[in-house]
């Protein structure tokens, strides 16, 4: 368990958040959830994580805010951007800024898990 891909879920959409992480510990990743990017920053400050899943659209601090905060504060972080239809220009500006990727929401379990497994396989090296 110890080699298990260490997950980030950043969303203020609590059902949404709680299903990913579920479905992610489900299939033996260690997932965590946090709902606002200001909870984001305080949990990476406590804990290490290989792999964030950042939605762009939240109250107080957007995901592309939250974006720039990780990348001063953990660089070696992967993130991966969740965007509506109507924002992928956000998930774009997050590639431009150093996300590693961007997923249409809703996004699919299995193309989250490859983009997951593609962000932790770069993260290590292996990619």
């Amino acid at each position: 368990m110890d080699n298990a891909i260490r997950v980030l879920i950043v969303d203020d959409e609590d059902d949404f958040r709680e299903t990913i992480v579920k479905r992610l510990n489900a299939r033996k990743l260690q997932a965590e959830g946090a709902n606002s990017g200001i909870k984001a920053l305080e949990v990476l400050k406590q804990k290490e994580f290989d792999v964030m899943v950042l939605d762009v659209k939240m109250p107080e601090m957007d995901g592309i805010e939250t974006l720039r905060h990780v990348k001063k504060m953990s660089p070696e972080v992967e993130v991966i951007m969740l965007t509506g239809h109507a924002s992928v220009e956000f998930g774009l500006k997050g590639m431009q800024l150093g996300a590693f990727d961007y997923i249409m929401k809703p996004a699919p379990i299995n193309e989250l898990l490859d983009t997951i497994g593609q962000a932790y396989n770069k993260k290590r090296g292996t990619a």
